[in-house]
C-alpha cells in the first residue's frame, strides 16, 4: 500500500532496465541528428557527497488514508479479532472497551436530533502503512504504542489500533481508529421534570394524545418519560471540526512521515510526503477489486504524462511561478468548475489533463526557443569581441605599465619641505611588512556535489534537447500533412502519419526516461534534484570566491613576509626607466598646482 514511485519496470541486465522492450542506447527511428545517447532508465548508484555514499532509486512517499466509520464497535471487533485477521501482531487501546459504546450511542442520538439524511459517523480510522524495515525491527508491540500514544497526545482524543500485515505479506500498516469526541469532565444528565412524550420519529411532542391510536392506547415506538426520570445523559463534547478539515489529513502524514523517519536507520527507507501545492500531480491508488480500476488507471496515465510535462519544464528553466500558474489555471479551476456544472464526472478529466498538457508543451517551446535565439545572438557576439580584443590589448599593457609607474613614484614622494633629489639620495629607508597567511577556505559538503551534480545536468540537458529537436521533427511532419493536395495525398498520407506516431512513440520513450534519469540518481523528481542543483552551485561559487580572495590574501602575504625593500632599490627600479621619470623631474609643489 505504500505510495511509491517508480520507473517502469521490465527485464533487466546488466544494470539496464528496459522500458517498453527498447534497451539504453536506443538510437530511435533512424535519426542522426546527434550522437547523444538515449537515456531510458539505468540503475546507476550515484555518490552525492563523500565518497562511499550512493543514492539509489526508491523514493518513497508516506501513504495514509482515512475512513468514517458508521459501526465502530463493529470495526474495532474486526482489526483487533486474530479470527479475523491472518496476521495480527498487537493491539493497543487508550480507554475501555465500553467508551466506545457509549460513544456509538452518543453519535447515534445527536444524528437523530440533526434530522440530516446519510449514514451516522461515530469515528474515523486512519491506515498507515510502514517500511518493511520496521517489521524487522521485531518490537510490534513498542511500534503500535508509540504511534498511538503520540497521536492521542498531539490530539487529545481515545483511540484504538492494530498493527498487521495483509495475507500476501507484501503490506505492513497500522490501523488506528479514533474519536472525535472527548469525555466531559462533568457529564451533563438532565431528569424530567413533568412527564416527556416521544413519537415514533424520536421527536418531542407536547402532549400524550399526539402518541395515542384511534383506540386510546400508545403508538407502537412511541414512548413515555415519567417525571424525575433521565431522560438525556450527555458524556461527550461535541464534535472536534478540525478533523473533518480538508488540510488535516496532510498534518497527519507529515506528523507520522516525520515519526516513521525516527525509526527508519536506513536511508533508503525514509519517506516523503507529496506536496498538493506543488507543480506535480498524484496518482491514486487502485485498491483489489475496485469497480473503477480501469478509470482510475487511465487518469493516473495522464497524471504521469503531465508530471512528465512538469519535469521538462524545470529542467528547461520555466520558471516555477509560470508552472504553478499553468496548473491553476488548466487544471484546479477548471476542475472545480466541472464538479459545479456536472458534479463528480471522473470521465472529463482526461479532456482537462490534454489541455493542460498542451499548454505546458506551448510554454516549454516558447522558453526553448528563446534561449537558443539568445545563446545563437550571445555567440555571435563573442565572435566580434574577440575580433576587437587584439586591436585593444596593447593599450591595456600601456595602462598598466603606467599605473605600476605611477606606484613607484608615489613611493618616493618627497616629505613636505624636502626636494626630490634629496628624497632619492636620501639614506636607505627600510620597509618591513610582516603579513600573518590566512587559513584556507574549506569546501561545504553542499559544494563538494556541485561537480556531480553538474554532470547530471548535463545529461539531462542533452535529453531535453533530444526531445526538442524531435518535436520540431514532428512538427514538420504535421505541417507537412496538412499542406498535402490532390493526389499526393493518397500516397504521402500514410507514410506521413507513420512517421508522426513513430516519432511521438519516440518522444514519449525520452520523455520517460527524462523523469527516470533524476529518480535514478536518487531524487524524488526533477524539482528535488533542480533546487540541490542550484543550492549547490551557489555553495559552489561563493567558495570559489572565497578561495580567490585567499589566493590574493596568501600571494600578499608570501610576498611581504619578511621581505625588504629598500629606497635604492625602489630608485633602481625607476631609474631603468629615465624618460617616463624626466616626465614627473618637477617639483611636487607645481604638480600640486597644477
Amino acid at each position: 500500500m505504500l505510495s511509491v514511485f517508480r520507473p517502469c519496470r521490465g527485464q533487466s541486465h546488466a544494470g539496464v532496465t528496459y522500458t517498453n522492450a527498447v534497451a539504453f542506447g536506443y538510437a530511435g527511428y533512424g535519426n542522426n541528428f546527434t550522437s547523444t545517447s538515449l537515456i531510458l532508465s539505468v540503475r546507476t548508484p550515484f555518490p552525492l557527497s563523500e565518497e562511499g555514499e550512493q543514492s539509489t532509486l526508491t523514493t518513497r512517499h508516506s501513504f495514509i488514508q482515512m475512513t468514517k466509520l458508521s459501526n465502530v464497535q463493529g470495526r474495532i471487533t474486526y482489526i483487533s479479532s486474530h479470527a479475523k485477521q491472518e496476521h495480527l501482531y498487537a493491539v493497543y487501546e487508550t480507554t475501555e472497551r465500553s467508551y466506545w459504546t457509549e460513544l456509538a450511542r452518543c453519535n447515534q442520538q445527536e444524528f437523530k436530533k440533526g434530522g440530516v439524511s446519510g449514514k451516522c459517523i461515530e469515528a474515523r480510522e486512519l491506515i498507515i502503512a510502514l517500511p518493511e524495515a520496521l517489521y524487522e525491527q521485531g518490537m510490534p508491540n513498542i511500534l503500535l504504542r508509540s504511534f498511538t500514544d503520540k497521536f492521542k497526545e498531539k490530539y487529545g482524543v481515545e483511540c484504538v489500533a492494530a498493527l498487521h500485515h495483509n495475507k500476501r505479506m507484501t503490506n505492513f500498516h497500522i490501523h488506528l481508529i479514533f474519536s472525535e469526541r472527548q469525555l466531559l469532565a462533568e457529564p451533563v444528565i438532565k431528569t424530567a421534570t413533568r412527564n416527556m412524550f416521544y413519537d415514533e420519529y424520536g421527536n418531542h411532542v407536547r402532549t400524550k394524545k399526539e402518541i395515542l391510536d384511534e383506540a386510546g392506547n400508545i403508538r407502537k415506538r412511541c414512548k413515555v418519560i415519567r417525571k424525575g426520570k433521565v431522560y438525556e445523559k450527555k458524556l461527550f463534547t461535541s464534535k472536534n471540526t478540525k478533523f473533518k478539515q480538508d488540510d488535516f489529513l496532510d498534518e497527519v502524514k507529515l506528523f507520522y512521515t516525520r515519526m516513521i523517519n525516527r525509526w527508519i536507520t536506513d536511508e533508503k527507507d525514509r519517506l516523503t510526503v507529496f506536496d498538493r501545492n506543488g507543480p506535480y500531480l498524484a496518482t491514486k491508488k487502485i485498491g483489489k477489486n475496485n469497480p473503477k480500476a480501469e478509470q482510475i488507471e487511465q487518469d493516473n496515465k495522464l497524471r504521469m504524462d503531465w508530471n512528465r510535462e512538469v519535469d521538462r519544464a524545470i529542467i528547461s528553466d520555466v520558471p516555477m511561478d509560470e508552472i504553478l500558474q499553468k496548473k491553476r489555471e488548466h487544471i484546479t479551476e477548471p476542475i472545480k468548475r466541472s464538479i459545479e456544472l456536472y458534479g463528480n464526472k471522473p470521465q472529463r478529466l482526461a479532456l482537462i489533463l490534454n489541455m493542460a498538457i498542451t499548454e505546458l508543451v506551448l510554454l516549454i517551446s516558447k522558453v526553448l526557443e528563446a534561449a537558443r535565439t539568445i545563446r545563437n545572438k550571445i555567440l555571435h557576439t563573442d565572435v566580434v569581441i574577440a575580433d576587437k580584443t587584439d586591436n585593444v590589448s596593447h593599450r591595456v599593457a600601456d595602462t598598466v605599465t603606467h599605473i605600476e609607474e605611477n606606484a613607484i613614484i608615489e613611493d618616493i614622494k618627497p616629505k613636505q619641505g624636502e626636494s626630490v633629489e634629496n628624497a632619492i639620495t636620501s639614506p636607505s629607508k627600510e620597509i618591513v611588512i610582516t603579513q600573518k597567511t590566512p587559513a584556507k577556505p574549506v569546501m561545504t559538503p553542499v559544494a563538494a556535489a556541485y561537480t556531480k551534480l553538474k554532470k547530471i545536468k548535463e545529461k539531462l540537458d542533452n535529453q531535453n534537447k533530444l526531445i526538442f529537436q524531435a518535436e520540431q521533427q514532428r512538427g514538420n511532419f504535421e505541417i507537412e500533412l496538412s499542406d498535402l493536395k490532390g493526389l499526393i495525398k493518397i500516397t504521402r498520407k500514410a507514410e506521413l502519419q507513420k512517421k508522426i506516431d513513430e516519432k511521438t512513440d519516440y518522444i514519449n520513450r525520452l520523455k520517460i526516461g527524462l523523469s527516470n534519469m533524476v529518480r535514478n540518481y536518487g531524487f524524488e523528481n526533477m524539482n528535488e534534484f533542480y533546487l540541490s542543483y542550484k543550492d549547490s552551485q551557489s555553495a559552489y561559487v561563493e567558495y570559489q570566491q572565497e578561495v580567490d580572495d585567499w589566493k590574493k590574501s596568501y600571494d600578499n602575504a608570501e610576498t611581504s613576509k619578511n621581505k625588504t625593500e629598500t629606497m635604492s632599490e625602489k630608485l633602481a627600479k625607476f631609474q631603468k626607466n629615465g624618460e617616463n621619470f624626466r616626465k614627473y623631474d618637477v617639483p611636487f609643489k607645481d604638480r600640486g598646482e597644477r
